[in-house]
């Protein structure tokens, strides 16, 4: 088995979205077991710059068009997390400890009839609009830390 630190982390956005009260885009995986909700994110391609990966993550995941949503703010650096021992190996064909990862904050300018979850390939089975502490109460344990830190970041724009 290869030593986890002897790994890279996987450059990776994550999109926080917010509807006009403030309130947080929460999808529930559609490949867990168990209810496991999360915030919109995804691995950045070959030569793709951050920002553009952010909304092309949020059209694969959600079905909302770059048009629909307004960007409000993005963190500083990078944010990482690493895997727990149970799936490390597993995911990204082995090649990963964790990610790295950029998040932006974007405000939600359609209706909840834009959002289209049943896109072509499908990460979350229902979605919701919840607090950002509902939020933290929500997410699997390995990446509570960074989803504190990214709430933290942008707390003056949630509800």
């Amino acid at each position: 088995m290869v030593a986890a630190d002897s790994l890279p982390y996987r450059p990776c956005v994550g999109v926080v979205l917010i509807d006009a009260r403030g309130l947080v885009f929460a999808g529930q995986r559609i490949d867990s077991p168990s209810p496991a909700w999360q915030m919109p994110q995804g691995g950045i391609d070959k030569d793709e710059k951050p920002k553009e990966a952010a909304y092309r993550e949020l059209w694969e995941e959600t079905g909302i068009p770059r048009d629909k949503v307004e960007f409000v703010a993005k963190t500083h650096g990078w944010v990482t997390y690493d895997l727990p021992p149970e799936l490390l190996g597993k995911v990204w064909g082995g090649k990963y400890r964790g990610q790295k990862q950029k998040w932006f904050l974007f405000r939600f300018l359609g209706r909840d009839s834009d959002v289209k979850i049943a896109t072509e390939h499908p990460e979350f089975s229902t979605w919701r609009w919840i607090t950002a502490d509902e939020m933290l109460d929500s997410i699997v344990p390995f990446k509570r830390a960074v989803y504190e830190e990214v709430i933290r970041s942008f707390r003056a724009y949630l509800a």
